[in-house]
């Protein structure tokens, strides 16, 4: 079942459930997906997101609620900051299985040999197959200073 199908699905279970803060959270991520088709058109690439860009952008989604919901708390807005980490659960539960550091060392490794990668100059074609063959699987942020460390090294 592709992303949509499973958005739409769960957004309907939670309707029924009367699940508010989920029926809240997949319709923000649906429109975002809409919004990312739109621009996707206009700028000729496709007619709409793929999974792997609606899974890059579900994991940007839940680093900007990362973020409010740090800056929630640090202004005592407890009940805000909830929102925000109630949001972060509803957009994992889209996301596949996350890698575990070991995981990725190890795929790091291989991708930096698939690549010929031999300096910090090729952390770009490192990062892109990261991307292209893990989206959604793991925090980018991290996984670029795994590279830059391994590449450094």
């Amino acid at each position: 079942m592709d992303l949509r199908s499973e958005l739409n699905t769960k957004l309907k279970k939670a309707m029924k459930d009367r699940d508010q803060v989920t029926v809240s959270t997949i319709r923000l991520v649906m429109a975002a997906i809409k919004e990312k088709d739109i621009l996707m058109r206009t700028q000729g690439e496709s007619d709409k997101a793929t999974d792997q860009d609606i899974l890059s952008m579900l994991q940007s989604m839940i680093k900007q609620r990362e973020e409010s919901s740090k800056t929630y708390r640090e202004g005592a807005r407890e009940d805000l900051a909830q929102r925000e980490e109630d949001e972060i659960q509803v957009i994992k539960g889209f996301l596949p299985e996350q890698l575990s550091d070991d995981d990725l060392d190890q795929i790091i490794s291989q991708l930096i040999q698939e690549v010929g990668a031999k300096d910090i100059k090729d952390m770009g074609k490192v990062m892109s197959e990261l991307k292209q063959k893990y989206a959604g699987q793991l925090d980018m942020s991290k996984a670029s200073s795994v590279v830059k460390n391994a590449l450094t090294n």
